[in-house]
């Protein structure tokens, strides 16, 4: 697909976008925003998300828009009823398959087994050493010999199972 044959589907700048053209922006701008912040970094928005995050940015900036005159008042609601409807979609699929639920949220990943650190999870995570003493401090263990296991939670927290 050329950009030229894009430009009928979601309009171009200097002209009228209509209703549908920006409702298939927004799909289209969700969808990549949650690819993003899958591939990239959970953690920037601790206790939420990819698509929760999502949602929040694009409803945000798409109702600015409207509230303050830069975009038809119109297509901007009926693009933003979009975000939210496919928001809906996205978080029943989730609920119903495992395999959804792990593309849109991803899964939690083990960074500590028996007091040993797995240093590629927490290099994938881009989480220190550091950080890692904070959240055993935060648990009240001051020793990694004394954990059991540490997981790099969905929602980018760390939780801490301690060895009896």
């Amino acid at each position: 697909m050329n950009w030229i044959s894009l430009h009928a589907y979601i309009g171009q700048k200097g002209a009228a976008i209509l209703w549908w053209q920006m409702t298939i922006r927004a799909v289209l701008i969700f969808l990549f925003g949650l690819a993003l912040l899958r591939i990239f970094d959970r953690r920037a928005f601790n206790k939420s998300s990819s698509v929760d995050i999502i949602l929040a940015i694009l409803v945000g900036s798409n109702l600015s828009r409207a509230l303050t005159g830069n975009a038809s008042f119109g297509p901007t609601l009926a693009a933003t009823t979009a975000i939210v409807l496919l928001y809906w979609v996205i978080t029943e699929l989730a609920y119903r398959s495992s395999v959804v639920g792990w593309l849109v949220k991803g899964r939690a990943e083990r960074l500590v087994s028996n007091g040993k650190v797995n240093w590629q999870a927490m290099q994938r995570h881009g989480f220190s050493e550091g950080d890692l003493a904070e959240a055993l401090r935060e648990k009240g263990i001051t020793q990694l010999q004394r954990v059991a296991a540490a997981y790099m939670e969905r929602d980018g927290s760390v939780s801490v199972i301690r060895k009896h």
